[in-house]
């Protein structure tokens, strides 16, 4: 019998983020992934390299490929409606963690355990730490989506982007890679090509 999994996962580039706010220009579910996929990567690097980890760094990256991958199903919940309160939150995770199995389940039986990691941590201290990376390599590249409105004039994303770069700022307290990708690599995020080259 014929797997949907890959067909559904391909529809993450009809999901569009930031539903709630005019942009001026869409992001997909898909570019966002990706963005988060290659920062996720890089944070584990920095772990590795410079602070003594042993983080897989290219776990951490097909991690955070499929780390919305429930939105698929669930569309983009915007995060001023995701946090309002707790009980919003802990609904919003029981139906992630729904949509999330149902994706699962098209794939093969043999095939699921393969997958089922790459959303969910082993438990172990190493493992909780890179899924932490990779939410905090989710929230570095919403601010990058923040900056980019703000370079292209648009002041719908003012509120946006103070907020999380504040909790940005709050992860690099918390974590060192995180402090190193930002002083090391956000500052020429909305550059012209010309100017980072």
């Amino acid at each position: 019998m014929p797997s949907t999994f890959f067909a559904l996962v391909s529809r993450m580039k009809y999901i569009d983020r930031w539903a709630l706010m005019r942009n001026s220009r869409s992001e997909s579910l898909s570019e966002h992934s990706l963005e988060v996929a290659m920062i996720a990567h890089a944070l584990c690097t920095i772990g590795n390299v410079r602070y003594g980890r042993s983080l897989d760094a290219s776990r951490a990256a097909l991690v955070g490929l499929y780390h919305d991958a429930s939105e698929i199903i669930t569309g983009d919940m915007p995060t001023p409606v995701k946090y309002h309160d707790s009980r919003i939150r802990d609904a919003y995770r029981r139906v992630e963690h729904e949509a999330t199995q149902t994706l699962l389940a098209q794939l093969p039986e043999d095939l699921r355990p393969s997958y089922q990691q790459l959303f969910a941590s082993d438990g172990s201290e190493d493992d909780d730490y890179l899924f932490a990376l990779v939410k905090a390599a989710d929230k570095v590249s919403a601010l990058i989506k923040c900056i980019d409105e703000a370079q292209a004039g648009n002041a719908e994303f003012r509120t946006a982007e103070a907020t999380t770069r504040t909790r940005v700022g709050e992860l690099c307290e918390q974590m060192p890679e995180v402090a190193d990708f930002c002083d090391e690599f956000l500052l020429p995020y909305g550059s012209t090509l010309d100017e980072l080259l």
